[in-house]
């Protein structure tokens, strides 16, 4: 290990005792954010500790051809060789990684009947018309396939590159709302994740590493820092 990395370790080691010792004391007081990039300059944000608790729960449903936002990090980890064909969405045309480029809200962006599986995180917030993103991606299900969704509950709000397009936070019973209808309702399952502290701590841009695993349990639905969503499709 180089002077640079030992040097960059050891600042990082720092701040992070900075910041446990900050939300030891409370920094409920404070007007100013630890981060404000939801904690990823700091280490893992604490909404992301949530979503894959969530994933991991549910890696099984991750199989055959799988669908992801953005990129295809969570399909990887969580369904590895369960995996016949992986596709990414992405809003913007052109974006190298992706397969499929388009607006959710907008028709025909999914092909029909395709997906045995999508992970859909942390984007439901940023299409305005949910309704018609929500009946897309159960259109574009095979039989017998799983929706795997996550949306904010208690979050701060993007400041940078979605800032435009952050339009809601969503409670566990909105979400259970959005699925009725689309999805068989019996065949959905909600739950919320977070708690008073981890509710406070993600809006000061605290990560996992300022804040300890320990304190993120137990889960108190009065504070859903994270709402997910399990829809599964019927079998023919």
């Amino acid at each position: 290990m180089n002077q640079l990395s030992v040097t960059s370790r050891a600042r990082a080691l720092i701040r992070r005792a900075r910041g446990r010792a900050g939300m030891a004391l409370g920094r409920v007081s404070s007007s100013a954010p630890l981060s404000r990039d939801f904690g990823f300059s700091r280490g893992m944000p604490v909404d992301r500790y949530y979503i894959e608790a969530f994933l991991g729960a549910h890696s099984a449903d991750i199989r055959g051809r799988v669908l992801e936002i953005g990129d295809a990090a969570y399909s990887r980890r969580f369904g590895g060789n369960r995996i016949e064909r992986q596709d990414v969405l992405h809003l913007r045309s052109g974006e190298p990684n992706a397969t499929i480029w388009g607006d959710l809200s907008q028709p025909n962006t999914l092909p029909p009947s395709t997906f045995d599986c999508i992970i859909f995180t942390q984007t439901l917030q940023m299409i305005f018309d949910m309704p018609a993103a929500i009946a897309a991606l159960r259109h574009a299900l095979r039989a017998n396939g799983t929706l795997l969704v996550t949306a904010p509950g208690i979050s701060p709000v993007d400041r940078d590159e979605w800032k435009d397009t952050w339009y809601w936070s969503l409670t566990e019973q909105a979400l259970a709302k959005l699925l009725d209808g689309p999805f068989d309702i019996h065949r959905t399952s909600t739950r919320t994740y977070g708690n008073l502290f981890a509710a406070t701590a993600f809006l000061h841009g605290a990560s996992v590493e300022d804040t300890g695993k320990s304190r993120l349990e137990p889960l108190d639905p009065a504070y859903p820092v994270l709402v997910t969503a399990r829809a599964k499709v019927p079998k023919p």
